[in-house]
């Protein structure tokens, strides 16, 4: 009955029940329904780089700065998509800010035929765009903090620049950890880590290949939260469920934590569908991941106590799925 009710539910639209409400009352996924957050569309121009990077920030209803979260898409996306987590943030008081990031975003398919898009994706996963990629959070970071200071500019004074979080999926995952503690090299000296970013959520994570996870997430100081699915193997970039699943246990014990969900494919973390997808989205997926994701930023960018207290309880697990797996350290 509980998979039947699912099903029906994402066929006619139907949202499930959205409280996951703890005995203090605290709830990740509670927002006003009738709230009428912003969205607005701008491009930071990198002066360095002579680089342009698209961005779409979703403005919460209060006008007092708000913690930043920072939003890096997957391969071939664009800052138009992710539109389902990044618009929950916004409603729970939170500056969402999506980057696209020109050379493997949206960009390198639309215009290719179709039986070339695999093999322009292909292309565009590699080590210069992850470079470009990893540059672009810093840049982008850089251009808020001045238009958050600039007299007239629709994100005047609506920014709290010393709470930022970073999150990505997929090839953003590989943003997000990049610029969230990962080191590089064998003697770890190499690094793209932003320090004004204080706490991490990487969805699709992966290891480097080749490399050694334990000396690549060993020394990362700020809390993360890994979100994978046993199902989350990707066309592109070669990652499989080992290294998906071998990032948590290389972060240092404290404030680190992890979601696998049963059954979710490379797509689930995202709001379309995506190559390679094999069966349907479960529609739960979304509530748990918004859920869990609400929680990690409450705890650690608002210092909610009662966030943090959730988090480890036994609430998240009465709104997964029997075979999610969910821990922590």
């Amino acid at each position: 009955m509980r998979i039947k009710w699912r099903l029906w539910a994402l066929i006619i639209g139907v949202a499930l029940p959205a409280s996951v409400r703890a005995a203090d009352g605290y709830d990740p996924l509670a927002v006003d329904a009738e709230a009428k957050i912003a969205t607005v569309d701008l491009t930071v121009h990198d002066a360095d780089r002579d680089r342009d990077v698209p961005i779409r920030v979703y403005l919460p209803v209060s006008k007092a700065p708000a913690p930043v979260i920072v939003f890096s898409p997957g391969l071939g996306g664009s800052r138009e998509h992710y539109v389902y987590c990044n618009e929950h943030w916004a409603k729970r008081g939170y500056v969402a800010v999506v980057l696209q990031h020109p050379g493997s975003d949206s960009a390198v398919w639309q215009d290719a035929a179709p039986a070339e898009r695999f093999k322009a994706l292909s292309a565009a996963a590699d080590l210069k765009n992850f470079v470009l990629r990893a540059k672009d959070v810093p840049a982008v970071l850089d251009q808020l903090a001045k238009w958050n200071k600039e007299t007239g500019h629709a994100l005047m004074g609506r920014l709290d620049m010393e709470h930022i979080g970073m999150s990505g999926h997929s090839f953003g995952a590989v943003t997000t950890q990049a610029v969230s503690g990962e080191v590089f090299g064998r003697t770890g000296r190499l690094t793209l880590t932003d320090g004004r970013i204080k706490a991490a959520i990487a969805m699709s994570p992966s290891t480097p290949r080749g490399g050694d996870a334990s000396h690549a997430f060993g020394s990362v100081k700020i809390p993360w939260m890994c979100m994978t699915g046993t199902q989350d193997i990707a066309p592109i970039g070669g990652a499989d469920m080992a290294s998906r699943l071998g990032v948590y246990p290389a972060l240092p014990t404290g404030d680190k934590y992890e979601l696998v969900l049963d059954g979710a494919e490379h797509s689930a973390f995202s709001d379309r569908a995506l190559p390679g997808d094999k069966h349907g989205r479960n529609v739960n997926h979304h509530k748990v991941i918004i859920a869990l994701s609400t929680a990690f930023w409450d705890a650690y960018l608002k210092h909610d106590d009662a966030a943090k207290t959730w988090l480890s309880s036994p609430v998240p697990r009465s709104i997964m799925e029997p075979n999610d797996r969910w821990q922590m350290k």
